[in-house]
């Protein structure tokens, strides 16, 4: 058999994508990022994500967001990403911005989970063992932990930079006032905060709300966003019922019950917007959140080429009329998941 020598496009850094700064720092980060989270586990077809990988960095994508626990199985996602970085990817490592994650339930007894300095380190370990990787680029504390000393956390994050295990720290869904801890926290000792992760879409606004979207912005870091389609829900996915294979039809992060009618009658009204603009919904949907003053790149999922390229056509059309951004917006603050 004769091996799949893969070559990256010379022109991958001319399409219209963009390359935005993270907060007060060095790095660019590309406007989406490929974000491993469902899609990319051992139920996937390795060859299938192998495509996937190749086709996002032959179009400007630069940066893949992991984490320890993704799947499915645990740990898969990473062990995917290592295969295909080892025979694709490996001459092109400077060109890559790879984050992982520790956080989540991982392994079973009490140190597999939250927030400790034990959890930590064994799990940035094992991660780059199942990557193939010397570093990450960044490695985030995935959750908030109200029960571990956020120092006993912020350290521990210290520390796997410091020992060259990591180039930067980033943080993900953590409350506002933690962040705010965490950001002097980890700027006093000269390693600072370059990410901050958390949800946001047209129908789920928190950190706008919060003011943690403000408050990463004021503290230099940079925003990076996930579920921009709100688990497919802003996509044309639920336009003419549900789908027997959907995200509703399994019920484990979206339910069935959440797809009224009332819901279909607001989501058509968003994609009858997103046509006049030339748009499909799902790129609408992410135009919306590029827009946003303070958000670094949004983190997409996807389970073929055909729907990333979809995806990236989001990145050609991110200016909106005040008139048609309320109207969004109106409609979408009447959508209740």
């Amino acid at each position: 058999m004769i091996e799949d020598i893969y070559k990256a496009e010379a022109n991958r850094y001319e399409s219209a994508m963009e390359y935005r700064r993270s907060g007060r720092s060095g790095i660019l980060i590309p406007e989406l990022s490929l974000g491993f989270w469902h899609n990319f586990g051992e139920i996937s077809p390795l060859e299938r994500s192998k495509d996937i990988m190749r086709f996002a960095f032959d179009h400007g994508i630069t940066s893949f967001d992991l984490a320890n626990n993704y799947g499915p199985g645990y740990g898969t996602a990473e062990e995917t990403f290592g295969f295909v970085f080892e025979k694709s990817f490996k001459p092109y490592r400077d060109e890559m911005f790879v984050a992982s994650k520790a956080g989540y339930d991982m392994w079973p007894g009490p140190y597999g989970n939250w927030g400790s300095r034990k959890y930590l380190m064994a799990s940035i370990d094992q991660s780059l063992k199942r990557t193939k990787l010397e570093y990450f680029d960044v490695f985030y504390s995935h959750r908030f932990d109200p029960e571990t000393p956020l120092e006993e956390t912020l350290q521990a994050l210290v520390d796997i930079v410091r020992a060259g295990k990591a180039l930067y720290i980033g943080i993900s869904r953590w409350p506002k006032d933690a962040a705010q801890f965490a950001f002097d926290y980890l700027k006093k000792r000269d390693a600072p905060c370059l990410l901050f992760q958390d949800r946001l879409n047209l129908v789920d606004r928190r950190v706008e709300k919060d003011g943690l979207l403000d408050c990463v912005r004021e503290n230099g870091s940079g925003f990076i966003g996930f579920s921009p389609l709100a688990q497919g829900v802003l996509t044309n996915r639920y336009l003419n019922g549900i789908p027997s294979d959907s995200r509703a039809m399994q019920g484990k992060f979206l339910k069935t019950s959440q797809i009224s009618e009332d819901v279909v009658s607001k989501i058509r009204q968003l994609n009858d917007i997103a046509l006049n603009r030339g748009q499909t919904l799902a790129q609408m949907s992410l135009s919306w959140v590029l827009a946003h003053p303070g958000v670094t790149s949004v983190i997409v999922g996807c389970s073929s080429t055909a729907q990333l390229a979809d995806s990236l056509k989001a990145v050609k059309n991110k200016f909106f009329h005040p008139e048609e951004l309320e109207t969004i917006e109106r409609i979408a603050s009447e959508i209740t998941l």
